[in-house]
């Protein structure tokens, strides 16, 4: 009994567990410089913009969806905003609202893409993705923009809250919302029945596709507010902004479905691995590592963690599996045992 409960322990805080190591052997190895208190309000603040767009790209990958174009939303959210604010002389609330809007209607047209033409959402958001990169470029002229308001500034980086700027706590509403959403409301349910298996989700009478659209709204929205925070953070619009922040947004979204939650696309180990890899790339620069291994560590990270989750038997990228009663415990909201969400495997 002991032993399973250890092995349950390890199952859900590996993650946390290899976090507090990597913080441990960093400490040791370059203590005055890596464990203070400045680098780690810098991590846990900097990190802002990576951590709302994990938690954009969750909720579609939650209801069996990729969306490529998030980091590409974040760009040219970001751009709007600044060329709004900066060219046009457009009040910065009004422009970063215009900004949001913009990142909703570009979900909407993934959406209606896919589910209109039944196209895999991974070509199309592909598609899309460099498509908005290249309108981006265009309305920039391939240039950056600075000069951003500073009332953006002050409610990003400038105010604190502690030790900490108000951007984090940005990011800790959004995974709060997240969290509740997926664990104390039937429509949360319905979006993770929905990507555990469309078919049993259509005999439960979902709808599916309404499911799916708002799921890729919600991350085109997100996304443009993760754009707003980077803009907030560095007080520029940069064209290719977003290029950098893909790989580690999907590489923390699957390492976080393998703790806290395993085999489930959850916001609370979304941001763990997040601050895990962070942490990790931050140890690692302290020691004069080359950059390079910046995307060898987030590479990686992103195939072990889609490799445990199938070696689990919680393969999180099959379609269409197939369950049974629990299904209709979570479409009429009641709550339903156990940590996962019970899918009995088909073949």
């Amino acid at each position: 009994m002991t032993s399973v409960s250890a092995s349950s322990l390890l199952r859900r805080f590996g993650v946390v567990i290899a976090w507090i190591v990597i913080i441990v052997v960093f400490t040791i190895l370059k203590g005055s410089t890596f464990f203070t208190v400045s680098n780690f309000t810098t991590i846990l603040s900097s990190q802002a913009p990576l951590g709302i767009l994990s938690l954009a790209l969750l909720i579609p990958l939650a209801a069996g969806d990729y969306d490529l174009s998030v980091a590409s939303v974040l760009t040219l959210a970001s751009m709007v905003a600044a060329i709004l604010n900066v060219s046009h002389g457009v009040p910065i609330v009004l422009a970063v609202i215009i900004a949001i809007v913009v990142g909703g209607l570009v979900g909407l047209v993934n959406a209606s893409i896919c589910i209109g033409f039944g196209i895999d959402p991974f070509i199309v958001t592909l598609g899309m993705g460099t498509f908005i990169d290249g309108i981006t470029l265009w309305i920039s002229n391939s240039t950056p923009v600075s000069g951003i308001s500073s009332g953006l500034t002050n409610i990003v980086v400038v105010f604190r809250a502690g030790d900490l700027s108000y951007e984090f706590y940005y990011v800790l509403v959004i995974a709060i919302l997240i969290w509740y959403l997926f664990d104390y409301t039937p429509a949360g349910r319905r979006v993770q029945i929905v990507g555990k298996g469309r078919e049993v989700a259509r005999l439960s009478g979902l709808s599916v596709n309404k499911i799916r659209l708002l799921a890729f709204v919600a991350a085109g929205a997100l996304s443009a507010v993760a754009g707003v925070v980077y803009l907030g953070t560095s007080g520029t619009a940069d064209p290719s902004a977003g290029t950098s922040l893909l790989l580690p947004a999907f590489a923390a979204v699957f390492l976080g479905s393998t703790t806290i939650r395993p085999g489930r696309f959850n916001p609370w180990g979304t941001l763990v691995a997040v601050y895990f890899l962070t942490t990790g790339i931050t140890g690692l620069s302290l020691l004069g590592v080359s950059t390079f291994v910046q995307q060898l560590f987030y590479g990686g990270a992103l195939i072990i963690s889609v490799a445990l989750s199938s070696l689990g038997g919680n393969n999180l990228l099959r379609r269409n599996r197939r369950s049974r009663g629990p299904v209709a415990q979570m479409v009429t909201g009641h709550p339903v045992a156990g940590d996962e969400i019970p899918i009995e495997r088909g073949t």
